[in-house]
């Protein structure tokens, strides 16, 4: 299975490996339609914002452009950054040829909206410099998410954390986008408690390896063929074998015995809730999956809430798809939702351990690169304009 390669101009070649499908891929069709023609989108308006995205060669950069092609994102300028290494290489990109540039502390000069992914400490140096020009800048990393006075935005949860940022205000600002998990079960859970008012919740996570990274996608099917082979698996980011197996999530592990995941979940709910008594608990676990987050999500309720209200309020939440067939025993699944915009969710059914209808389960999927990072970003550029 060959990593696809995104087409580049003269003989300079990228290679990011399979973060949609074992398919070649030029990067302007919409991934999610790999196998379908597709038109040329021409997103260059003169009256829209300048653009930038920072760590353009990642796993998460490339689904930036992915995400602004789909939805036609009308920027006036684009400007592709990323590390020394990549710099000079040239990328096309909706029918034009790109030069991916190094990102140092003059790159921000007439960039509106940057988009960062390139890591806490990348965010951390440049940030702030990007700020300080004007630019209004969506981070991707854990950098500034729990900062005091810096929104942390799902737009379809929380959009009035933005008020008072405006596009070409000459004032900059910084917008952090929450961890993908918290994205993925917030999506869904939050209908419910503008309803009933989550007082406690319980979230299992099963992680999928795009999580990690593109290298430790490669590792997993890497380890999947020594494994069949009967040889002994190479694990290089992580300890111990991934394939056929499952563990705690990678994250380090905390003096009170959880790991940063399990806590960014604990602490980024009650943020975008804004509500510091809403009790949280997580176990997150990394399982043997390419693409797309799973989460098993157990809800009680300051108010009553039945399993059929609640199926109807999901299925009418912007962004949220409902995939709940109990008599064929279908429910969402990873693949179910790889390369799409909506999180899905079901199981939907009341808490058994709880008397009256105080509690409910749910199972929500979502795809972590898209709307647990790329999209969700895209999304706060595009309520800035």
């Amino acid at each position: 299975m060959k990593p696809p390669t995104l087409s580049l101009h003269h003989h300079h070649r990228l290679t990011i490996p399979f973060l949609h499908r074992p398919t070649s891929i030029s990067l302007s069709p919409s991934p999610r339609v790999s196998n379908a023609p597709f038109t040329v989108r021409m997103s260059l308006k003169e009256d829209g914002p300048s653009v930038a995205i920072v760590g353009v060669t990642g796993a998460v950069g490339q689904e930036f452009l992915s995400v602004l092609s789909d939805r036609d994102f009308p920027y006036r300028s684009l400007k592709l950054l990323a590390s020394k290494r990549s710099a000079g290489k040239t990328l096309t990109y909706e029918n034009r040829n790109y030069t991916i540039e190094e990102l140092t502390e003059n790159s921000f000069h007439d960039v509106d909206i940057a988009l960062f992914s390139a890591g806490g400490s990348i965010s951390k140096k440049f940030g702030p410099i990007a700020v300080e020009k004007g630019t209004i800048v969506v981070d991707n990393s854990s950098a500034f998410r729990m900062d005091e006075g810096i929104p942390l935005v799902i737009p379809e949860v929380n959009p009035e954390a933005m008020e008072g940022i405006k596009l070409k205000s000459g004032k900059g600002a910084l917008i952090a986008n929450p961890n993908c998990s918290t994205i993925i079960c917030l999506m869904a859970a939050t209908p419910l408690h503008r309803r009933a008012k989550v007082t406690r919740m319980v979230v299992s996570t099963y992680q999928a390896a795009s999580g990690a990274g593109a290298a430790a996608m490669e590792e997993l099917e890497q380890q999947t063929r020594e494994v069949l082979e009967g040889k002994e698996p190479t694990c290089k980011i992580f300890k111990q074998q991934y394939a056929f197996n499952l563990f705690s999530h990678n994250a380090p592990v905390l003096s009170n015995g959880y790991n940063e995941e399990e806590m960014k979940l604990v602490k980024e709910t009650r943020k975008i809730w804004n509500n510091k008594d809403v009790k949280v608990t997580a176990t997150c676990i990394r399982v043997p999956v390419m693409r797309a987050h799973a989460e098993s999500v157990n809800l009680q309720f300051k108010t009553p809430l039945d399993e059929n209200t609640a199926r109807e309020i999901l299925s009418n939440a912007p962004g949220v798809v409902v995939i709940d067939d109990r008599a064929a025993n279908y429910f969402p699944t990873p693949l179910d939702v790889s390369n799409k915009d909506d999180v899905a969710v079901g199981r939907i059914r009341q808490d058994v351990s709880q008397d009256g209808n105080y509690g409910l389960d749910i199972f929500v999927c979502g795809d972590q690169i898209r709307k647990g990072a790329a999209l969700n970003a895209v999304q706060i550029a595009e309520m800035l304009l």
